[in-house]
């Protein structure tokens, strides 16, 4: 379409667009917030396909806000291995403990959203439009790479301040027409952006916030998460894991991913990571969940 391209025609062709290329995602078959708000955490750098079945298996475990707010954190850490970015599990529970004191339910106000624990102004937005069907700027990957690829085709390097304003403005204002809500509406960005990612050289390159996703393998990210897993690991066991068993089980992991032995030093670094983030506690020289 191009910068010049009627607002108006482009609300419709993504209308059009959605209803076409519409996915049926568990997470969209409900109105309840505490599970939308789950979803909208997992699908974080996360591909869709990872978090159906993961976002199920969690809401059997930990069922309502108040169930997960009552978990302990050993609990939230271990149905969240293998979703990767252990802080949004702490995260999650975190705001579900202040949603808990703050009378159970979890608020609209995008203000009042952001004030708690891992949430964003683009969560907070997701679950205004999709819990509430409130209108909402929700900015993330797919809605980027619609306006990128309809509205700014020949631009590079494009800012998101340039995005934001025509975010805004193309939601609906209100739920009043169910076939052009928040909620259809953003879900009709979304599958069509992601449709645009598998059929186009990605959009998102042009954007300014592009960056290519670091390593994770032999990265600081990656000795953390082995760290919290070894935790675990002797959680299970009831017991906690003294600095030389977690320099040995670091290493022998490293050993098998053919990596050199890790620095002592850097390993230290983590568990205090850990411990001051509260991953983990430190008790009689032995570090537990």
């Amino acid at each position: 379409m191009g910068p010049d391209a009627n607002i108006d025609d482009f609300r419709q062709l993504v209308l059009a667009r959605g209803r076409e290329l519409y996915r049926d995602l568990p997470w969209r078959r409900t109105r309840d917030p505490y599970a939308i708000w789950l979803s909208e955490v997992m699908l974080q750098q996360t591909q869709v396909t990872r978090v159906d079945g993961r976002w199920q298996r969690w809401l059997m475990r930990f069922p309502t806000v108040d169930a997960l707010a009552e978990a302990e954190v050993a609990d939230v850490l271990e149905e969240w291995q293998g979703m990767g970015y252990n802080r949004r599990a702490l995260a999650l529970r975190n705001a579900a403990r202040a949603v808990m004191d703050g009378g159970g339910e979890l608020p609209r106000d995008e203000r009042d959203l952001v004030a708690l624990p891992g949430i964003g102004p683009a969560t907070a937005a997701g679950i205004r439009a999709f819990a509430f069907n409130l209108p909402a700027t929700y900015l993330e990957t797919n809605v980027r790479t619609v306006f990128l690829h309809e509205l700014f085709s020949d631009a590079e390097d494009v800012p998101d301040s340039a995005i934001v304003p025509l975010v805004r403005d193309t939601c609906p204002a209100d739920a009043s027409d169910p076939a052009d809500d928040p909620r259809t509406w953003y879900y009709a960005l979304l599958d069509y952006g992601a449709h645009l990612k598998r059929t186009v050289p990605n959009p998102s390159r042009r954007s300014r916030t592009h960056v290519r996703q670091s390593r994770f393998e032999g990265s600081h990210r990656q000795k953390r998460a082995e760290v919290v897993r070894l935790l675990l690991e002797a959680h299970q066991l009831g017991m906690g894991l003294d600095e030389g068993a977690v320099l040995d089980g670091i290493a022998r992991a490293e050993a098998a991913a053919g990596r050199p032995a890790p620095d002592p030093c850097e390993l230290l670094a983590i568990l205090d990571e850990l411990v001051a983030e509260g991953f983990c506690r430190m008790q009689d020289g032995a570090w537990y969940v």
